[in-house]
């Protein structure tokens, strides 16, 4: 048994957009092991309508087909690997390990404070959801993200 396995499922009330869920609980997935158990998880999953959302980009107004998803899954997997170069991870959050509806990835350039309180924590680099994405503005990827960003999606 995986420690993912444990977790039971939490019901997302129907009733809670998405700013509403960027605001609520969610678990760290700290081990790199982790990850590619929960990556197992959100590929079983990835017909269900999700939303990719780059932050700092507009809004997605559609979902993404499952190709799309599994496509982003593959990129960004190895991006944070690289990228975060540490023997965790601690750069993925979710509401729910099992059944997840609300994807948190921070993007390991924009961290900020590594412990402690700030009054202006960092956003996620992106959000993959369930729940059609809101702008969460004020933060610009760095023209480097950009172009992955518009290499994956094509948005521009």
């Amino acid at each position: 048994m995986h420690d993912l396995d444990r977790i039971p499922a939490r019901p997302v009330p129907a009733e809670e957009g998405f700013l509403e869920r960027f605001r609520g609980c969610f678990t760290g997935i700290l081990r790199w092991e982790q990850l590619d158990r929960f990556w197992e998880v959100l590929r079983a999953r990835a017909g269900d309508g999700w939303y990719v959302y780059a932050v700092g980009e507009a809004p997605p107004t559609a979902p993404v087909s499952a190709g799309k998803l599994l496509a982003f899954v593959d990129e960004i997997d190895p991006l944070l690997r690289r990228e975060h170069g540490e023997d965790y991870c601690g750069l993925v959050y979710v509401d729910d390990l099992t059944v997840p509806t609300y994807i948190k990835i921070f993007d390991p350039h924009n961290l900020g404070v590594s412990c402690g309180y700030s009054d202006n924590p960092p956003l996620p680099g992106w959000i993959v959801s369930r729940i059609r994405p809101e702008d969460l503005g004020a933060l610009t990827p760095p023209g480097g993200r950009r172009r992955w960003w518009q290499r994956l999606f094509g948005s521009g």
